[in-house]
């Protein structure tokens, strides 16, 4: 199941949110405070985490900078009723945030980067699973290659197959 943090600092936001956004299946997991949303990175694994930008305590950035290590394949994005253009850098050079939203918001807007940030999680972990996938089977032709050279080394020949013009494999009888 796709798990969504919500961190905000104004719990109404947080209860806007979870009911805009209820209609999916997803998992929402909201917090007004950041001590425990990173309680909850450590216990919960998040496809996206959207959170305010100034908040007491600790900003927006700085949660979201926690949330990239503890989780770096999730999709991170900020929301923010102070979207001055220095703000917006911070966030994206300093926290690697997908998105910038801002409040107000349009409900269109916040569902459209949900759902869209949400199959971006997912076909992130999808490409790392293929690719892990990869690497197994190149160990895997890696370790068979070095067999074939071991058994040709130790006899010359054995993993040669001699075919006839019509591809039929011709068994020598002198051995």
């Amino acid at each position: 199941m796709t798990r969504i943090l919500l961190l905000d600092d104004e719990t109404n936001i947080l209860t806007a949110l979870k009911r805009l956004l209820r209609k999916e299946d997803w998992q929402l997991d909201a917090f007004a405070d950041a001590e425990d949303a990173i309680s909850a990175l450590q216990t919960h694994s998040y496809s996206v985490i959207v959170s305010d930008y100034k908040m007491p305590g600790m900003d927006g950035v700085t949660f979201l900078q926690f949330a990239r290590q503890i989780q770096p394949d999730t999709i991170r994005m900020m929301l923010s009723g102070h979207g001055d253009r220095q703000s917006m850098i911070t966030a994206i050079n300093r926290a690697e945030i997908y998105r910038f939203l801002s409040k107000p918001w349009e409900d269109y807007e916040i569902q459209a980067a949900m759902r869209s940030a949400v199959d971006l999680y997912q076909v992130t972990i999808e490409n790392r699973r293929l690719l892990d996938q990869i690497k197994r089977q190149n160990n895997l032709l890696r370790q068979r290659e070095e067999e074939l050279l071991r058994l040709e080394q130790a006899n010359p020949g054995i993993t040669r197959v001699r075919r006839d013009k019509d591809g039929s494999i011709i068994i020598d009888d002198e051995l």
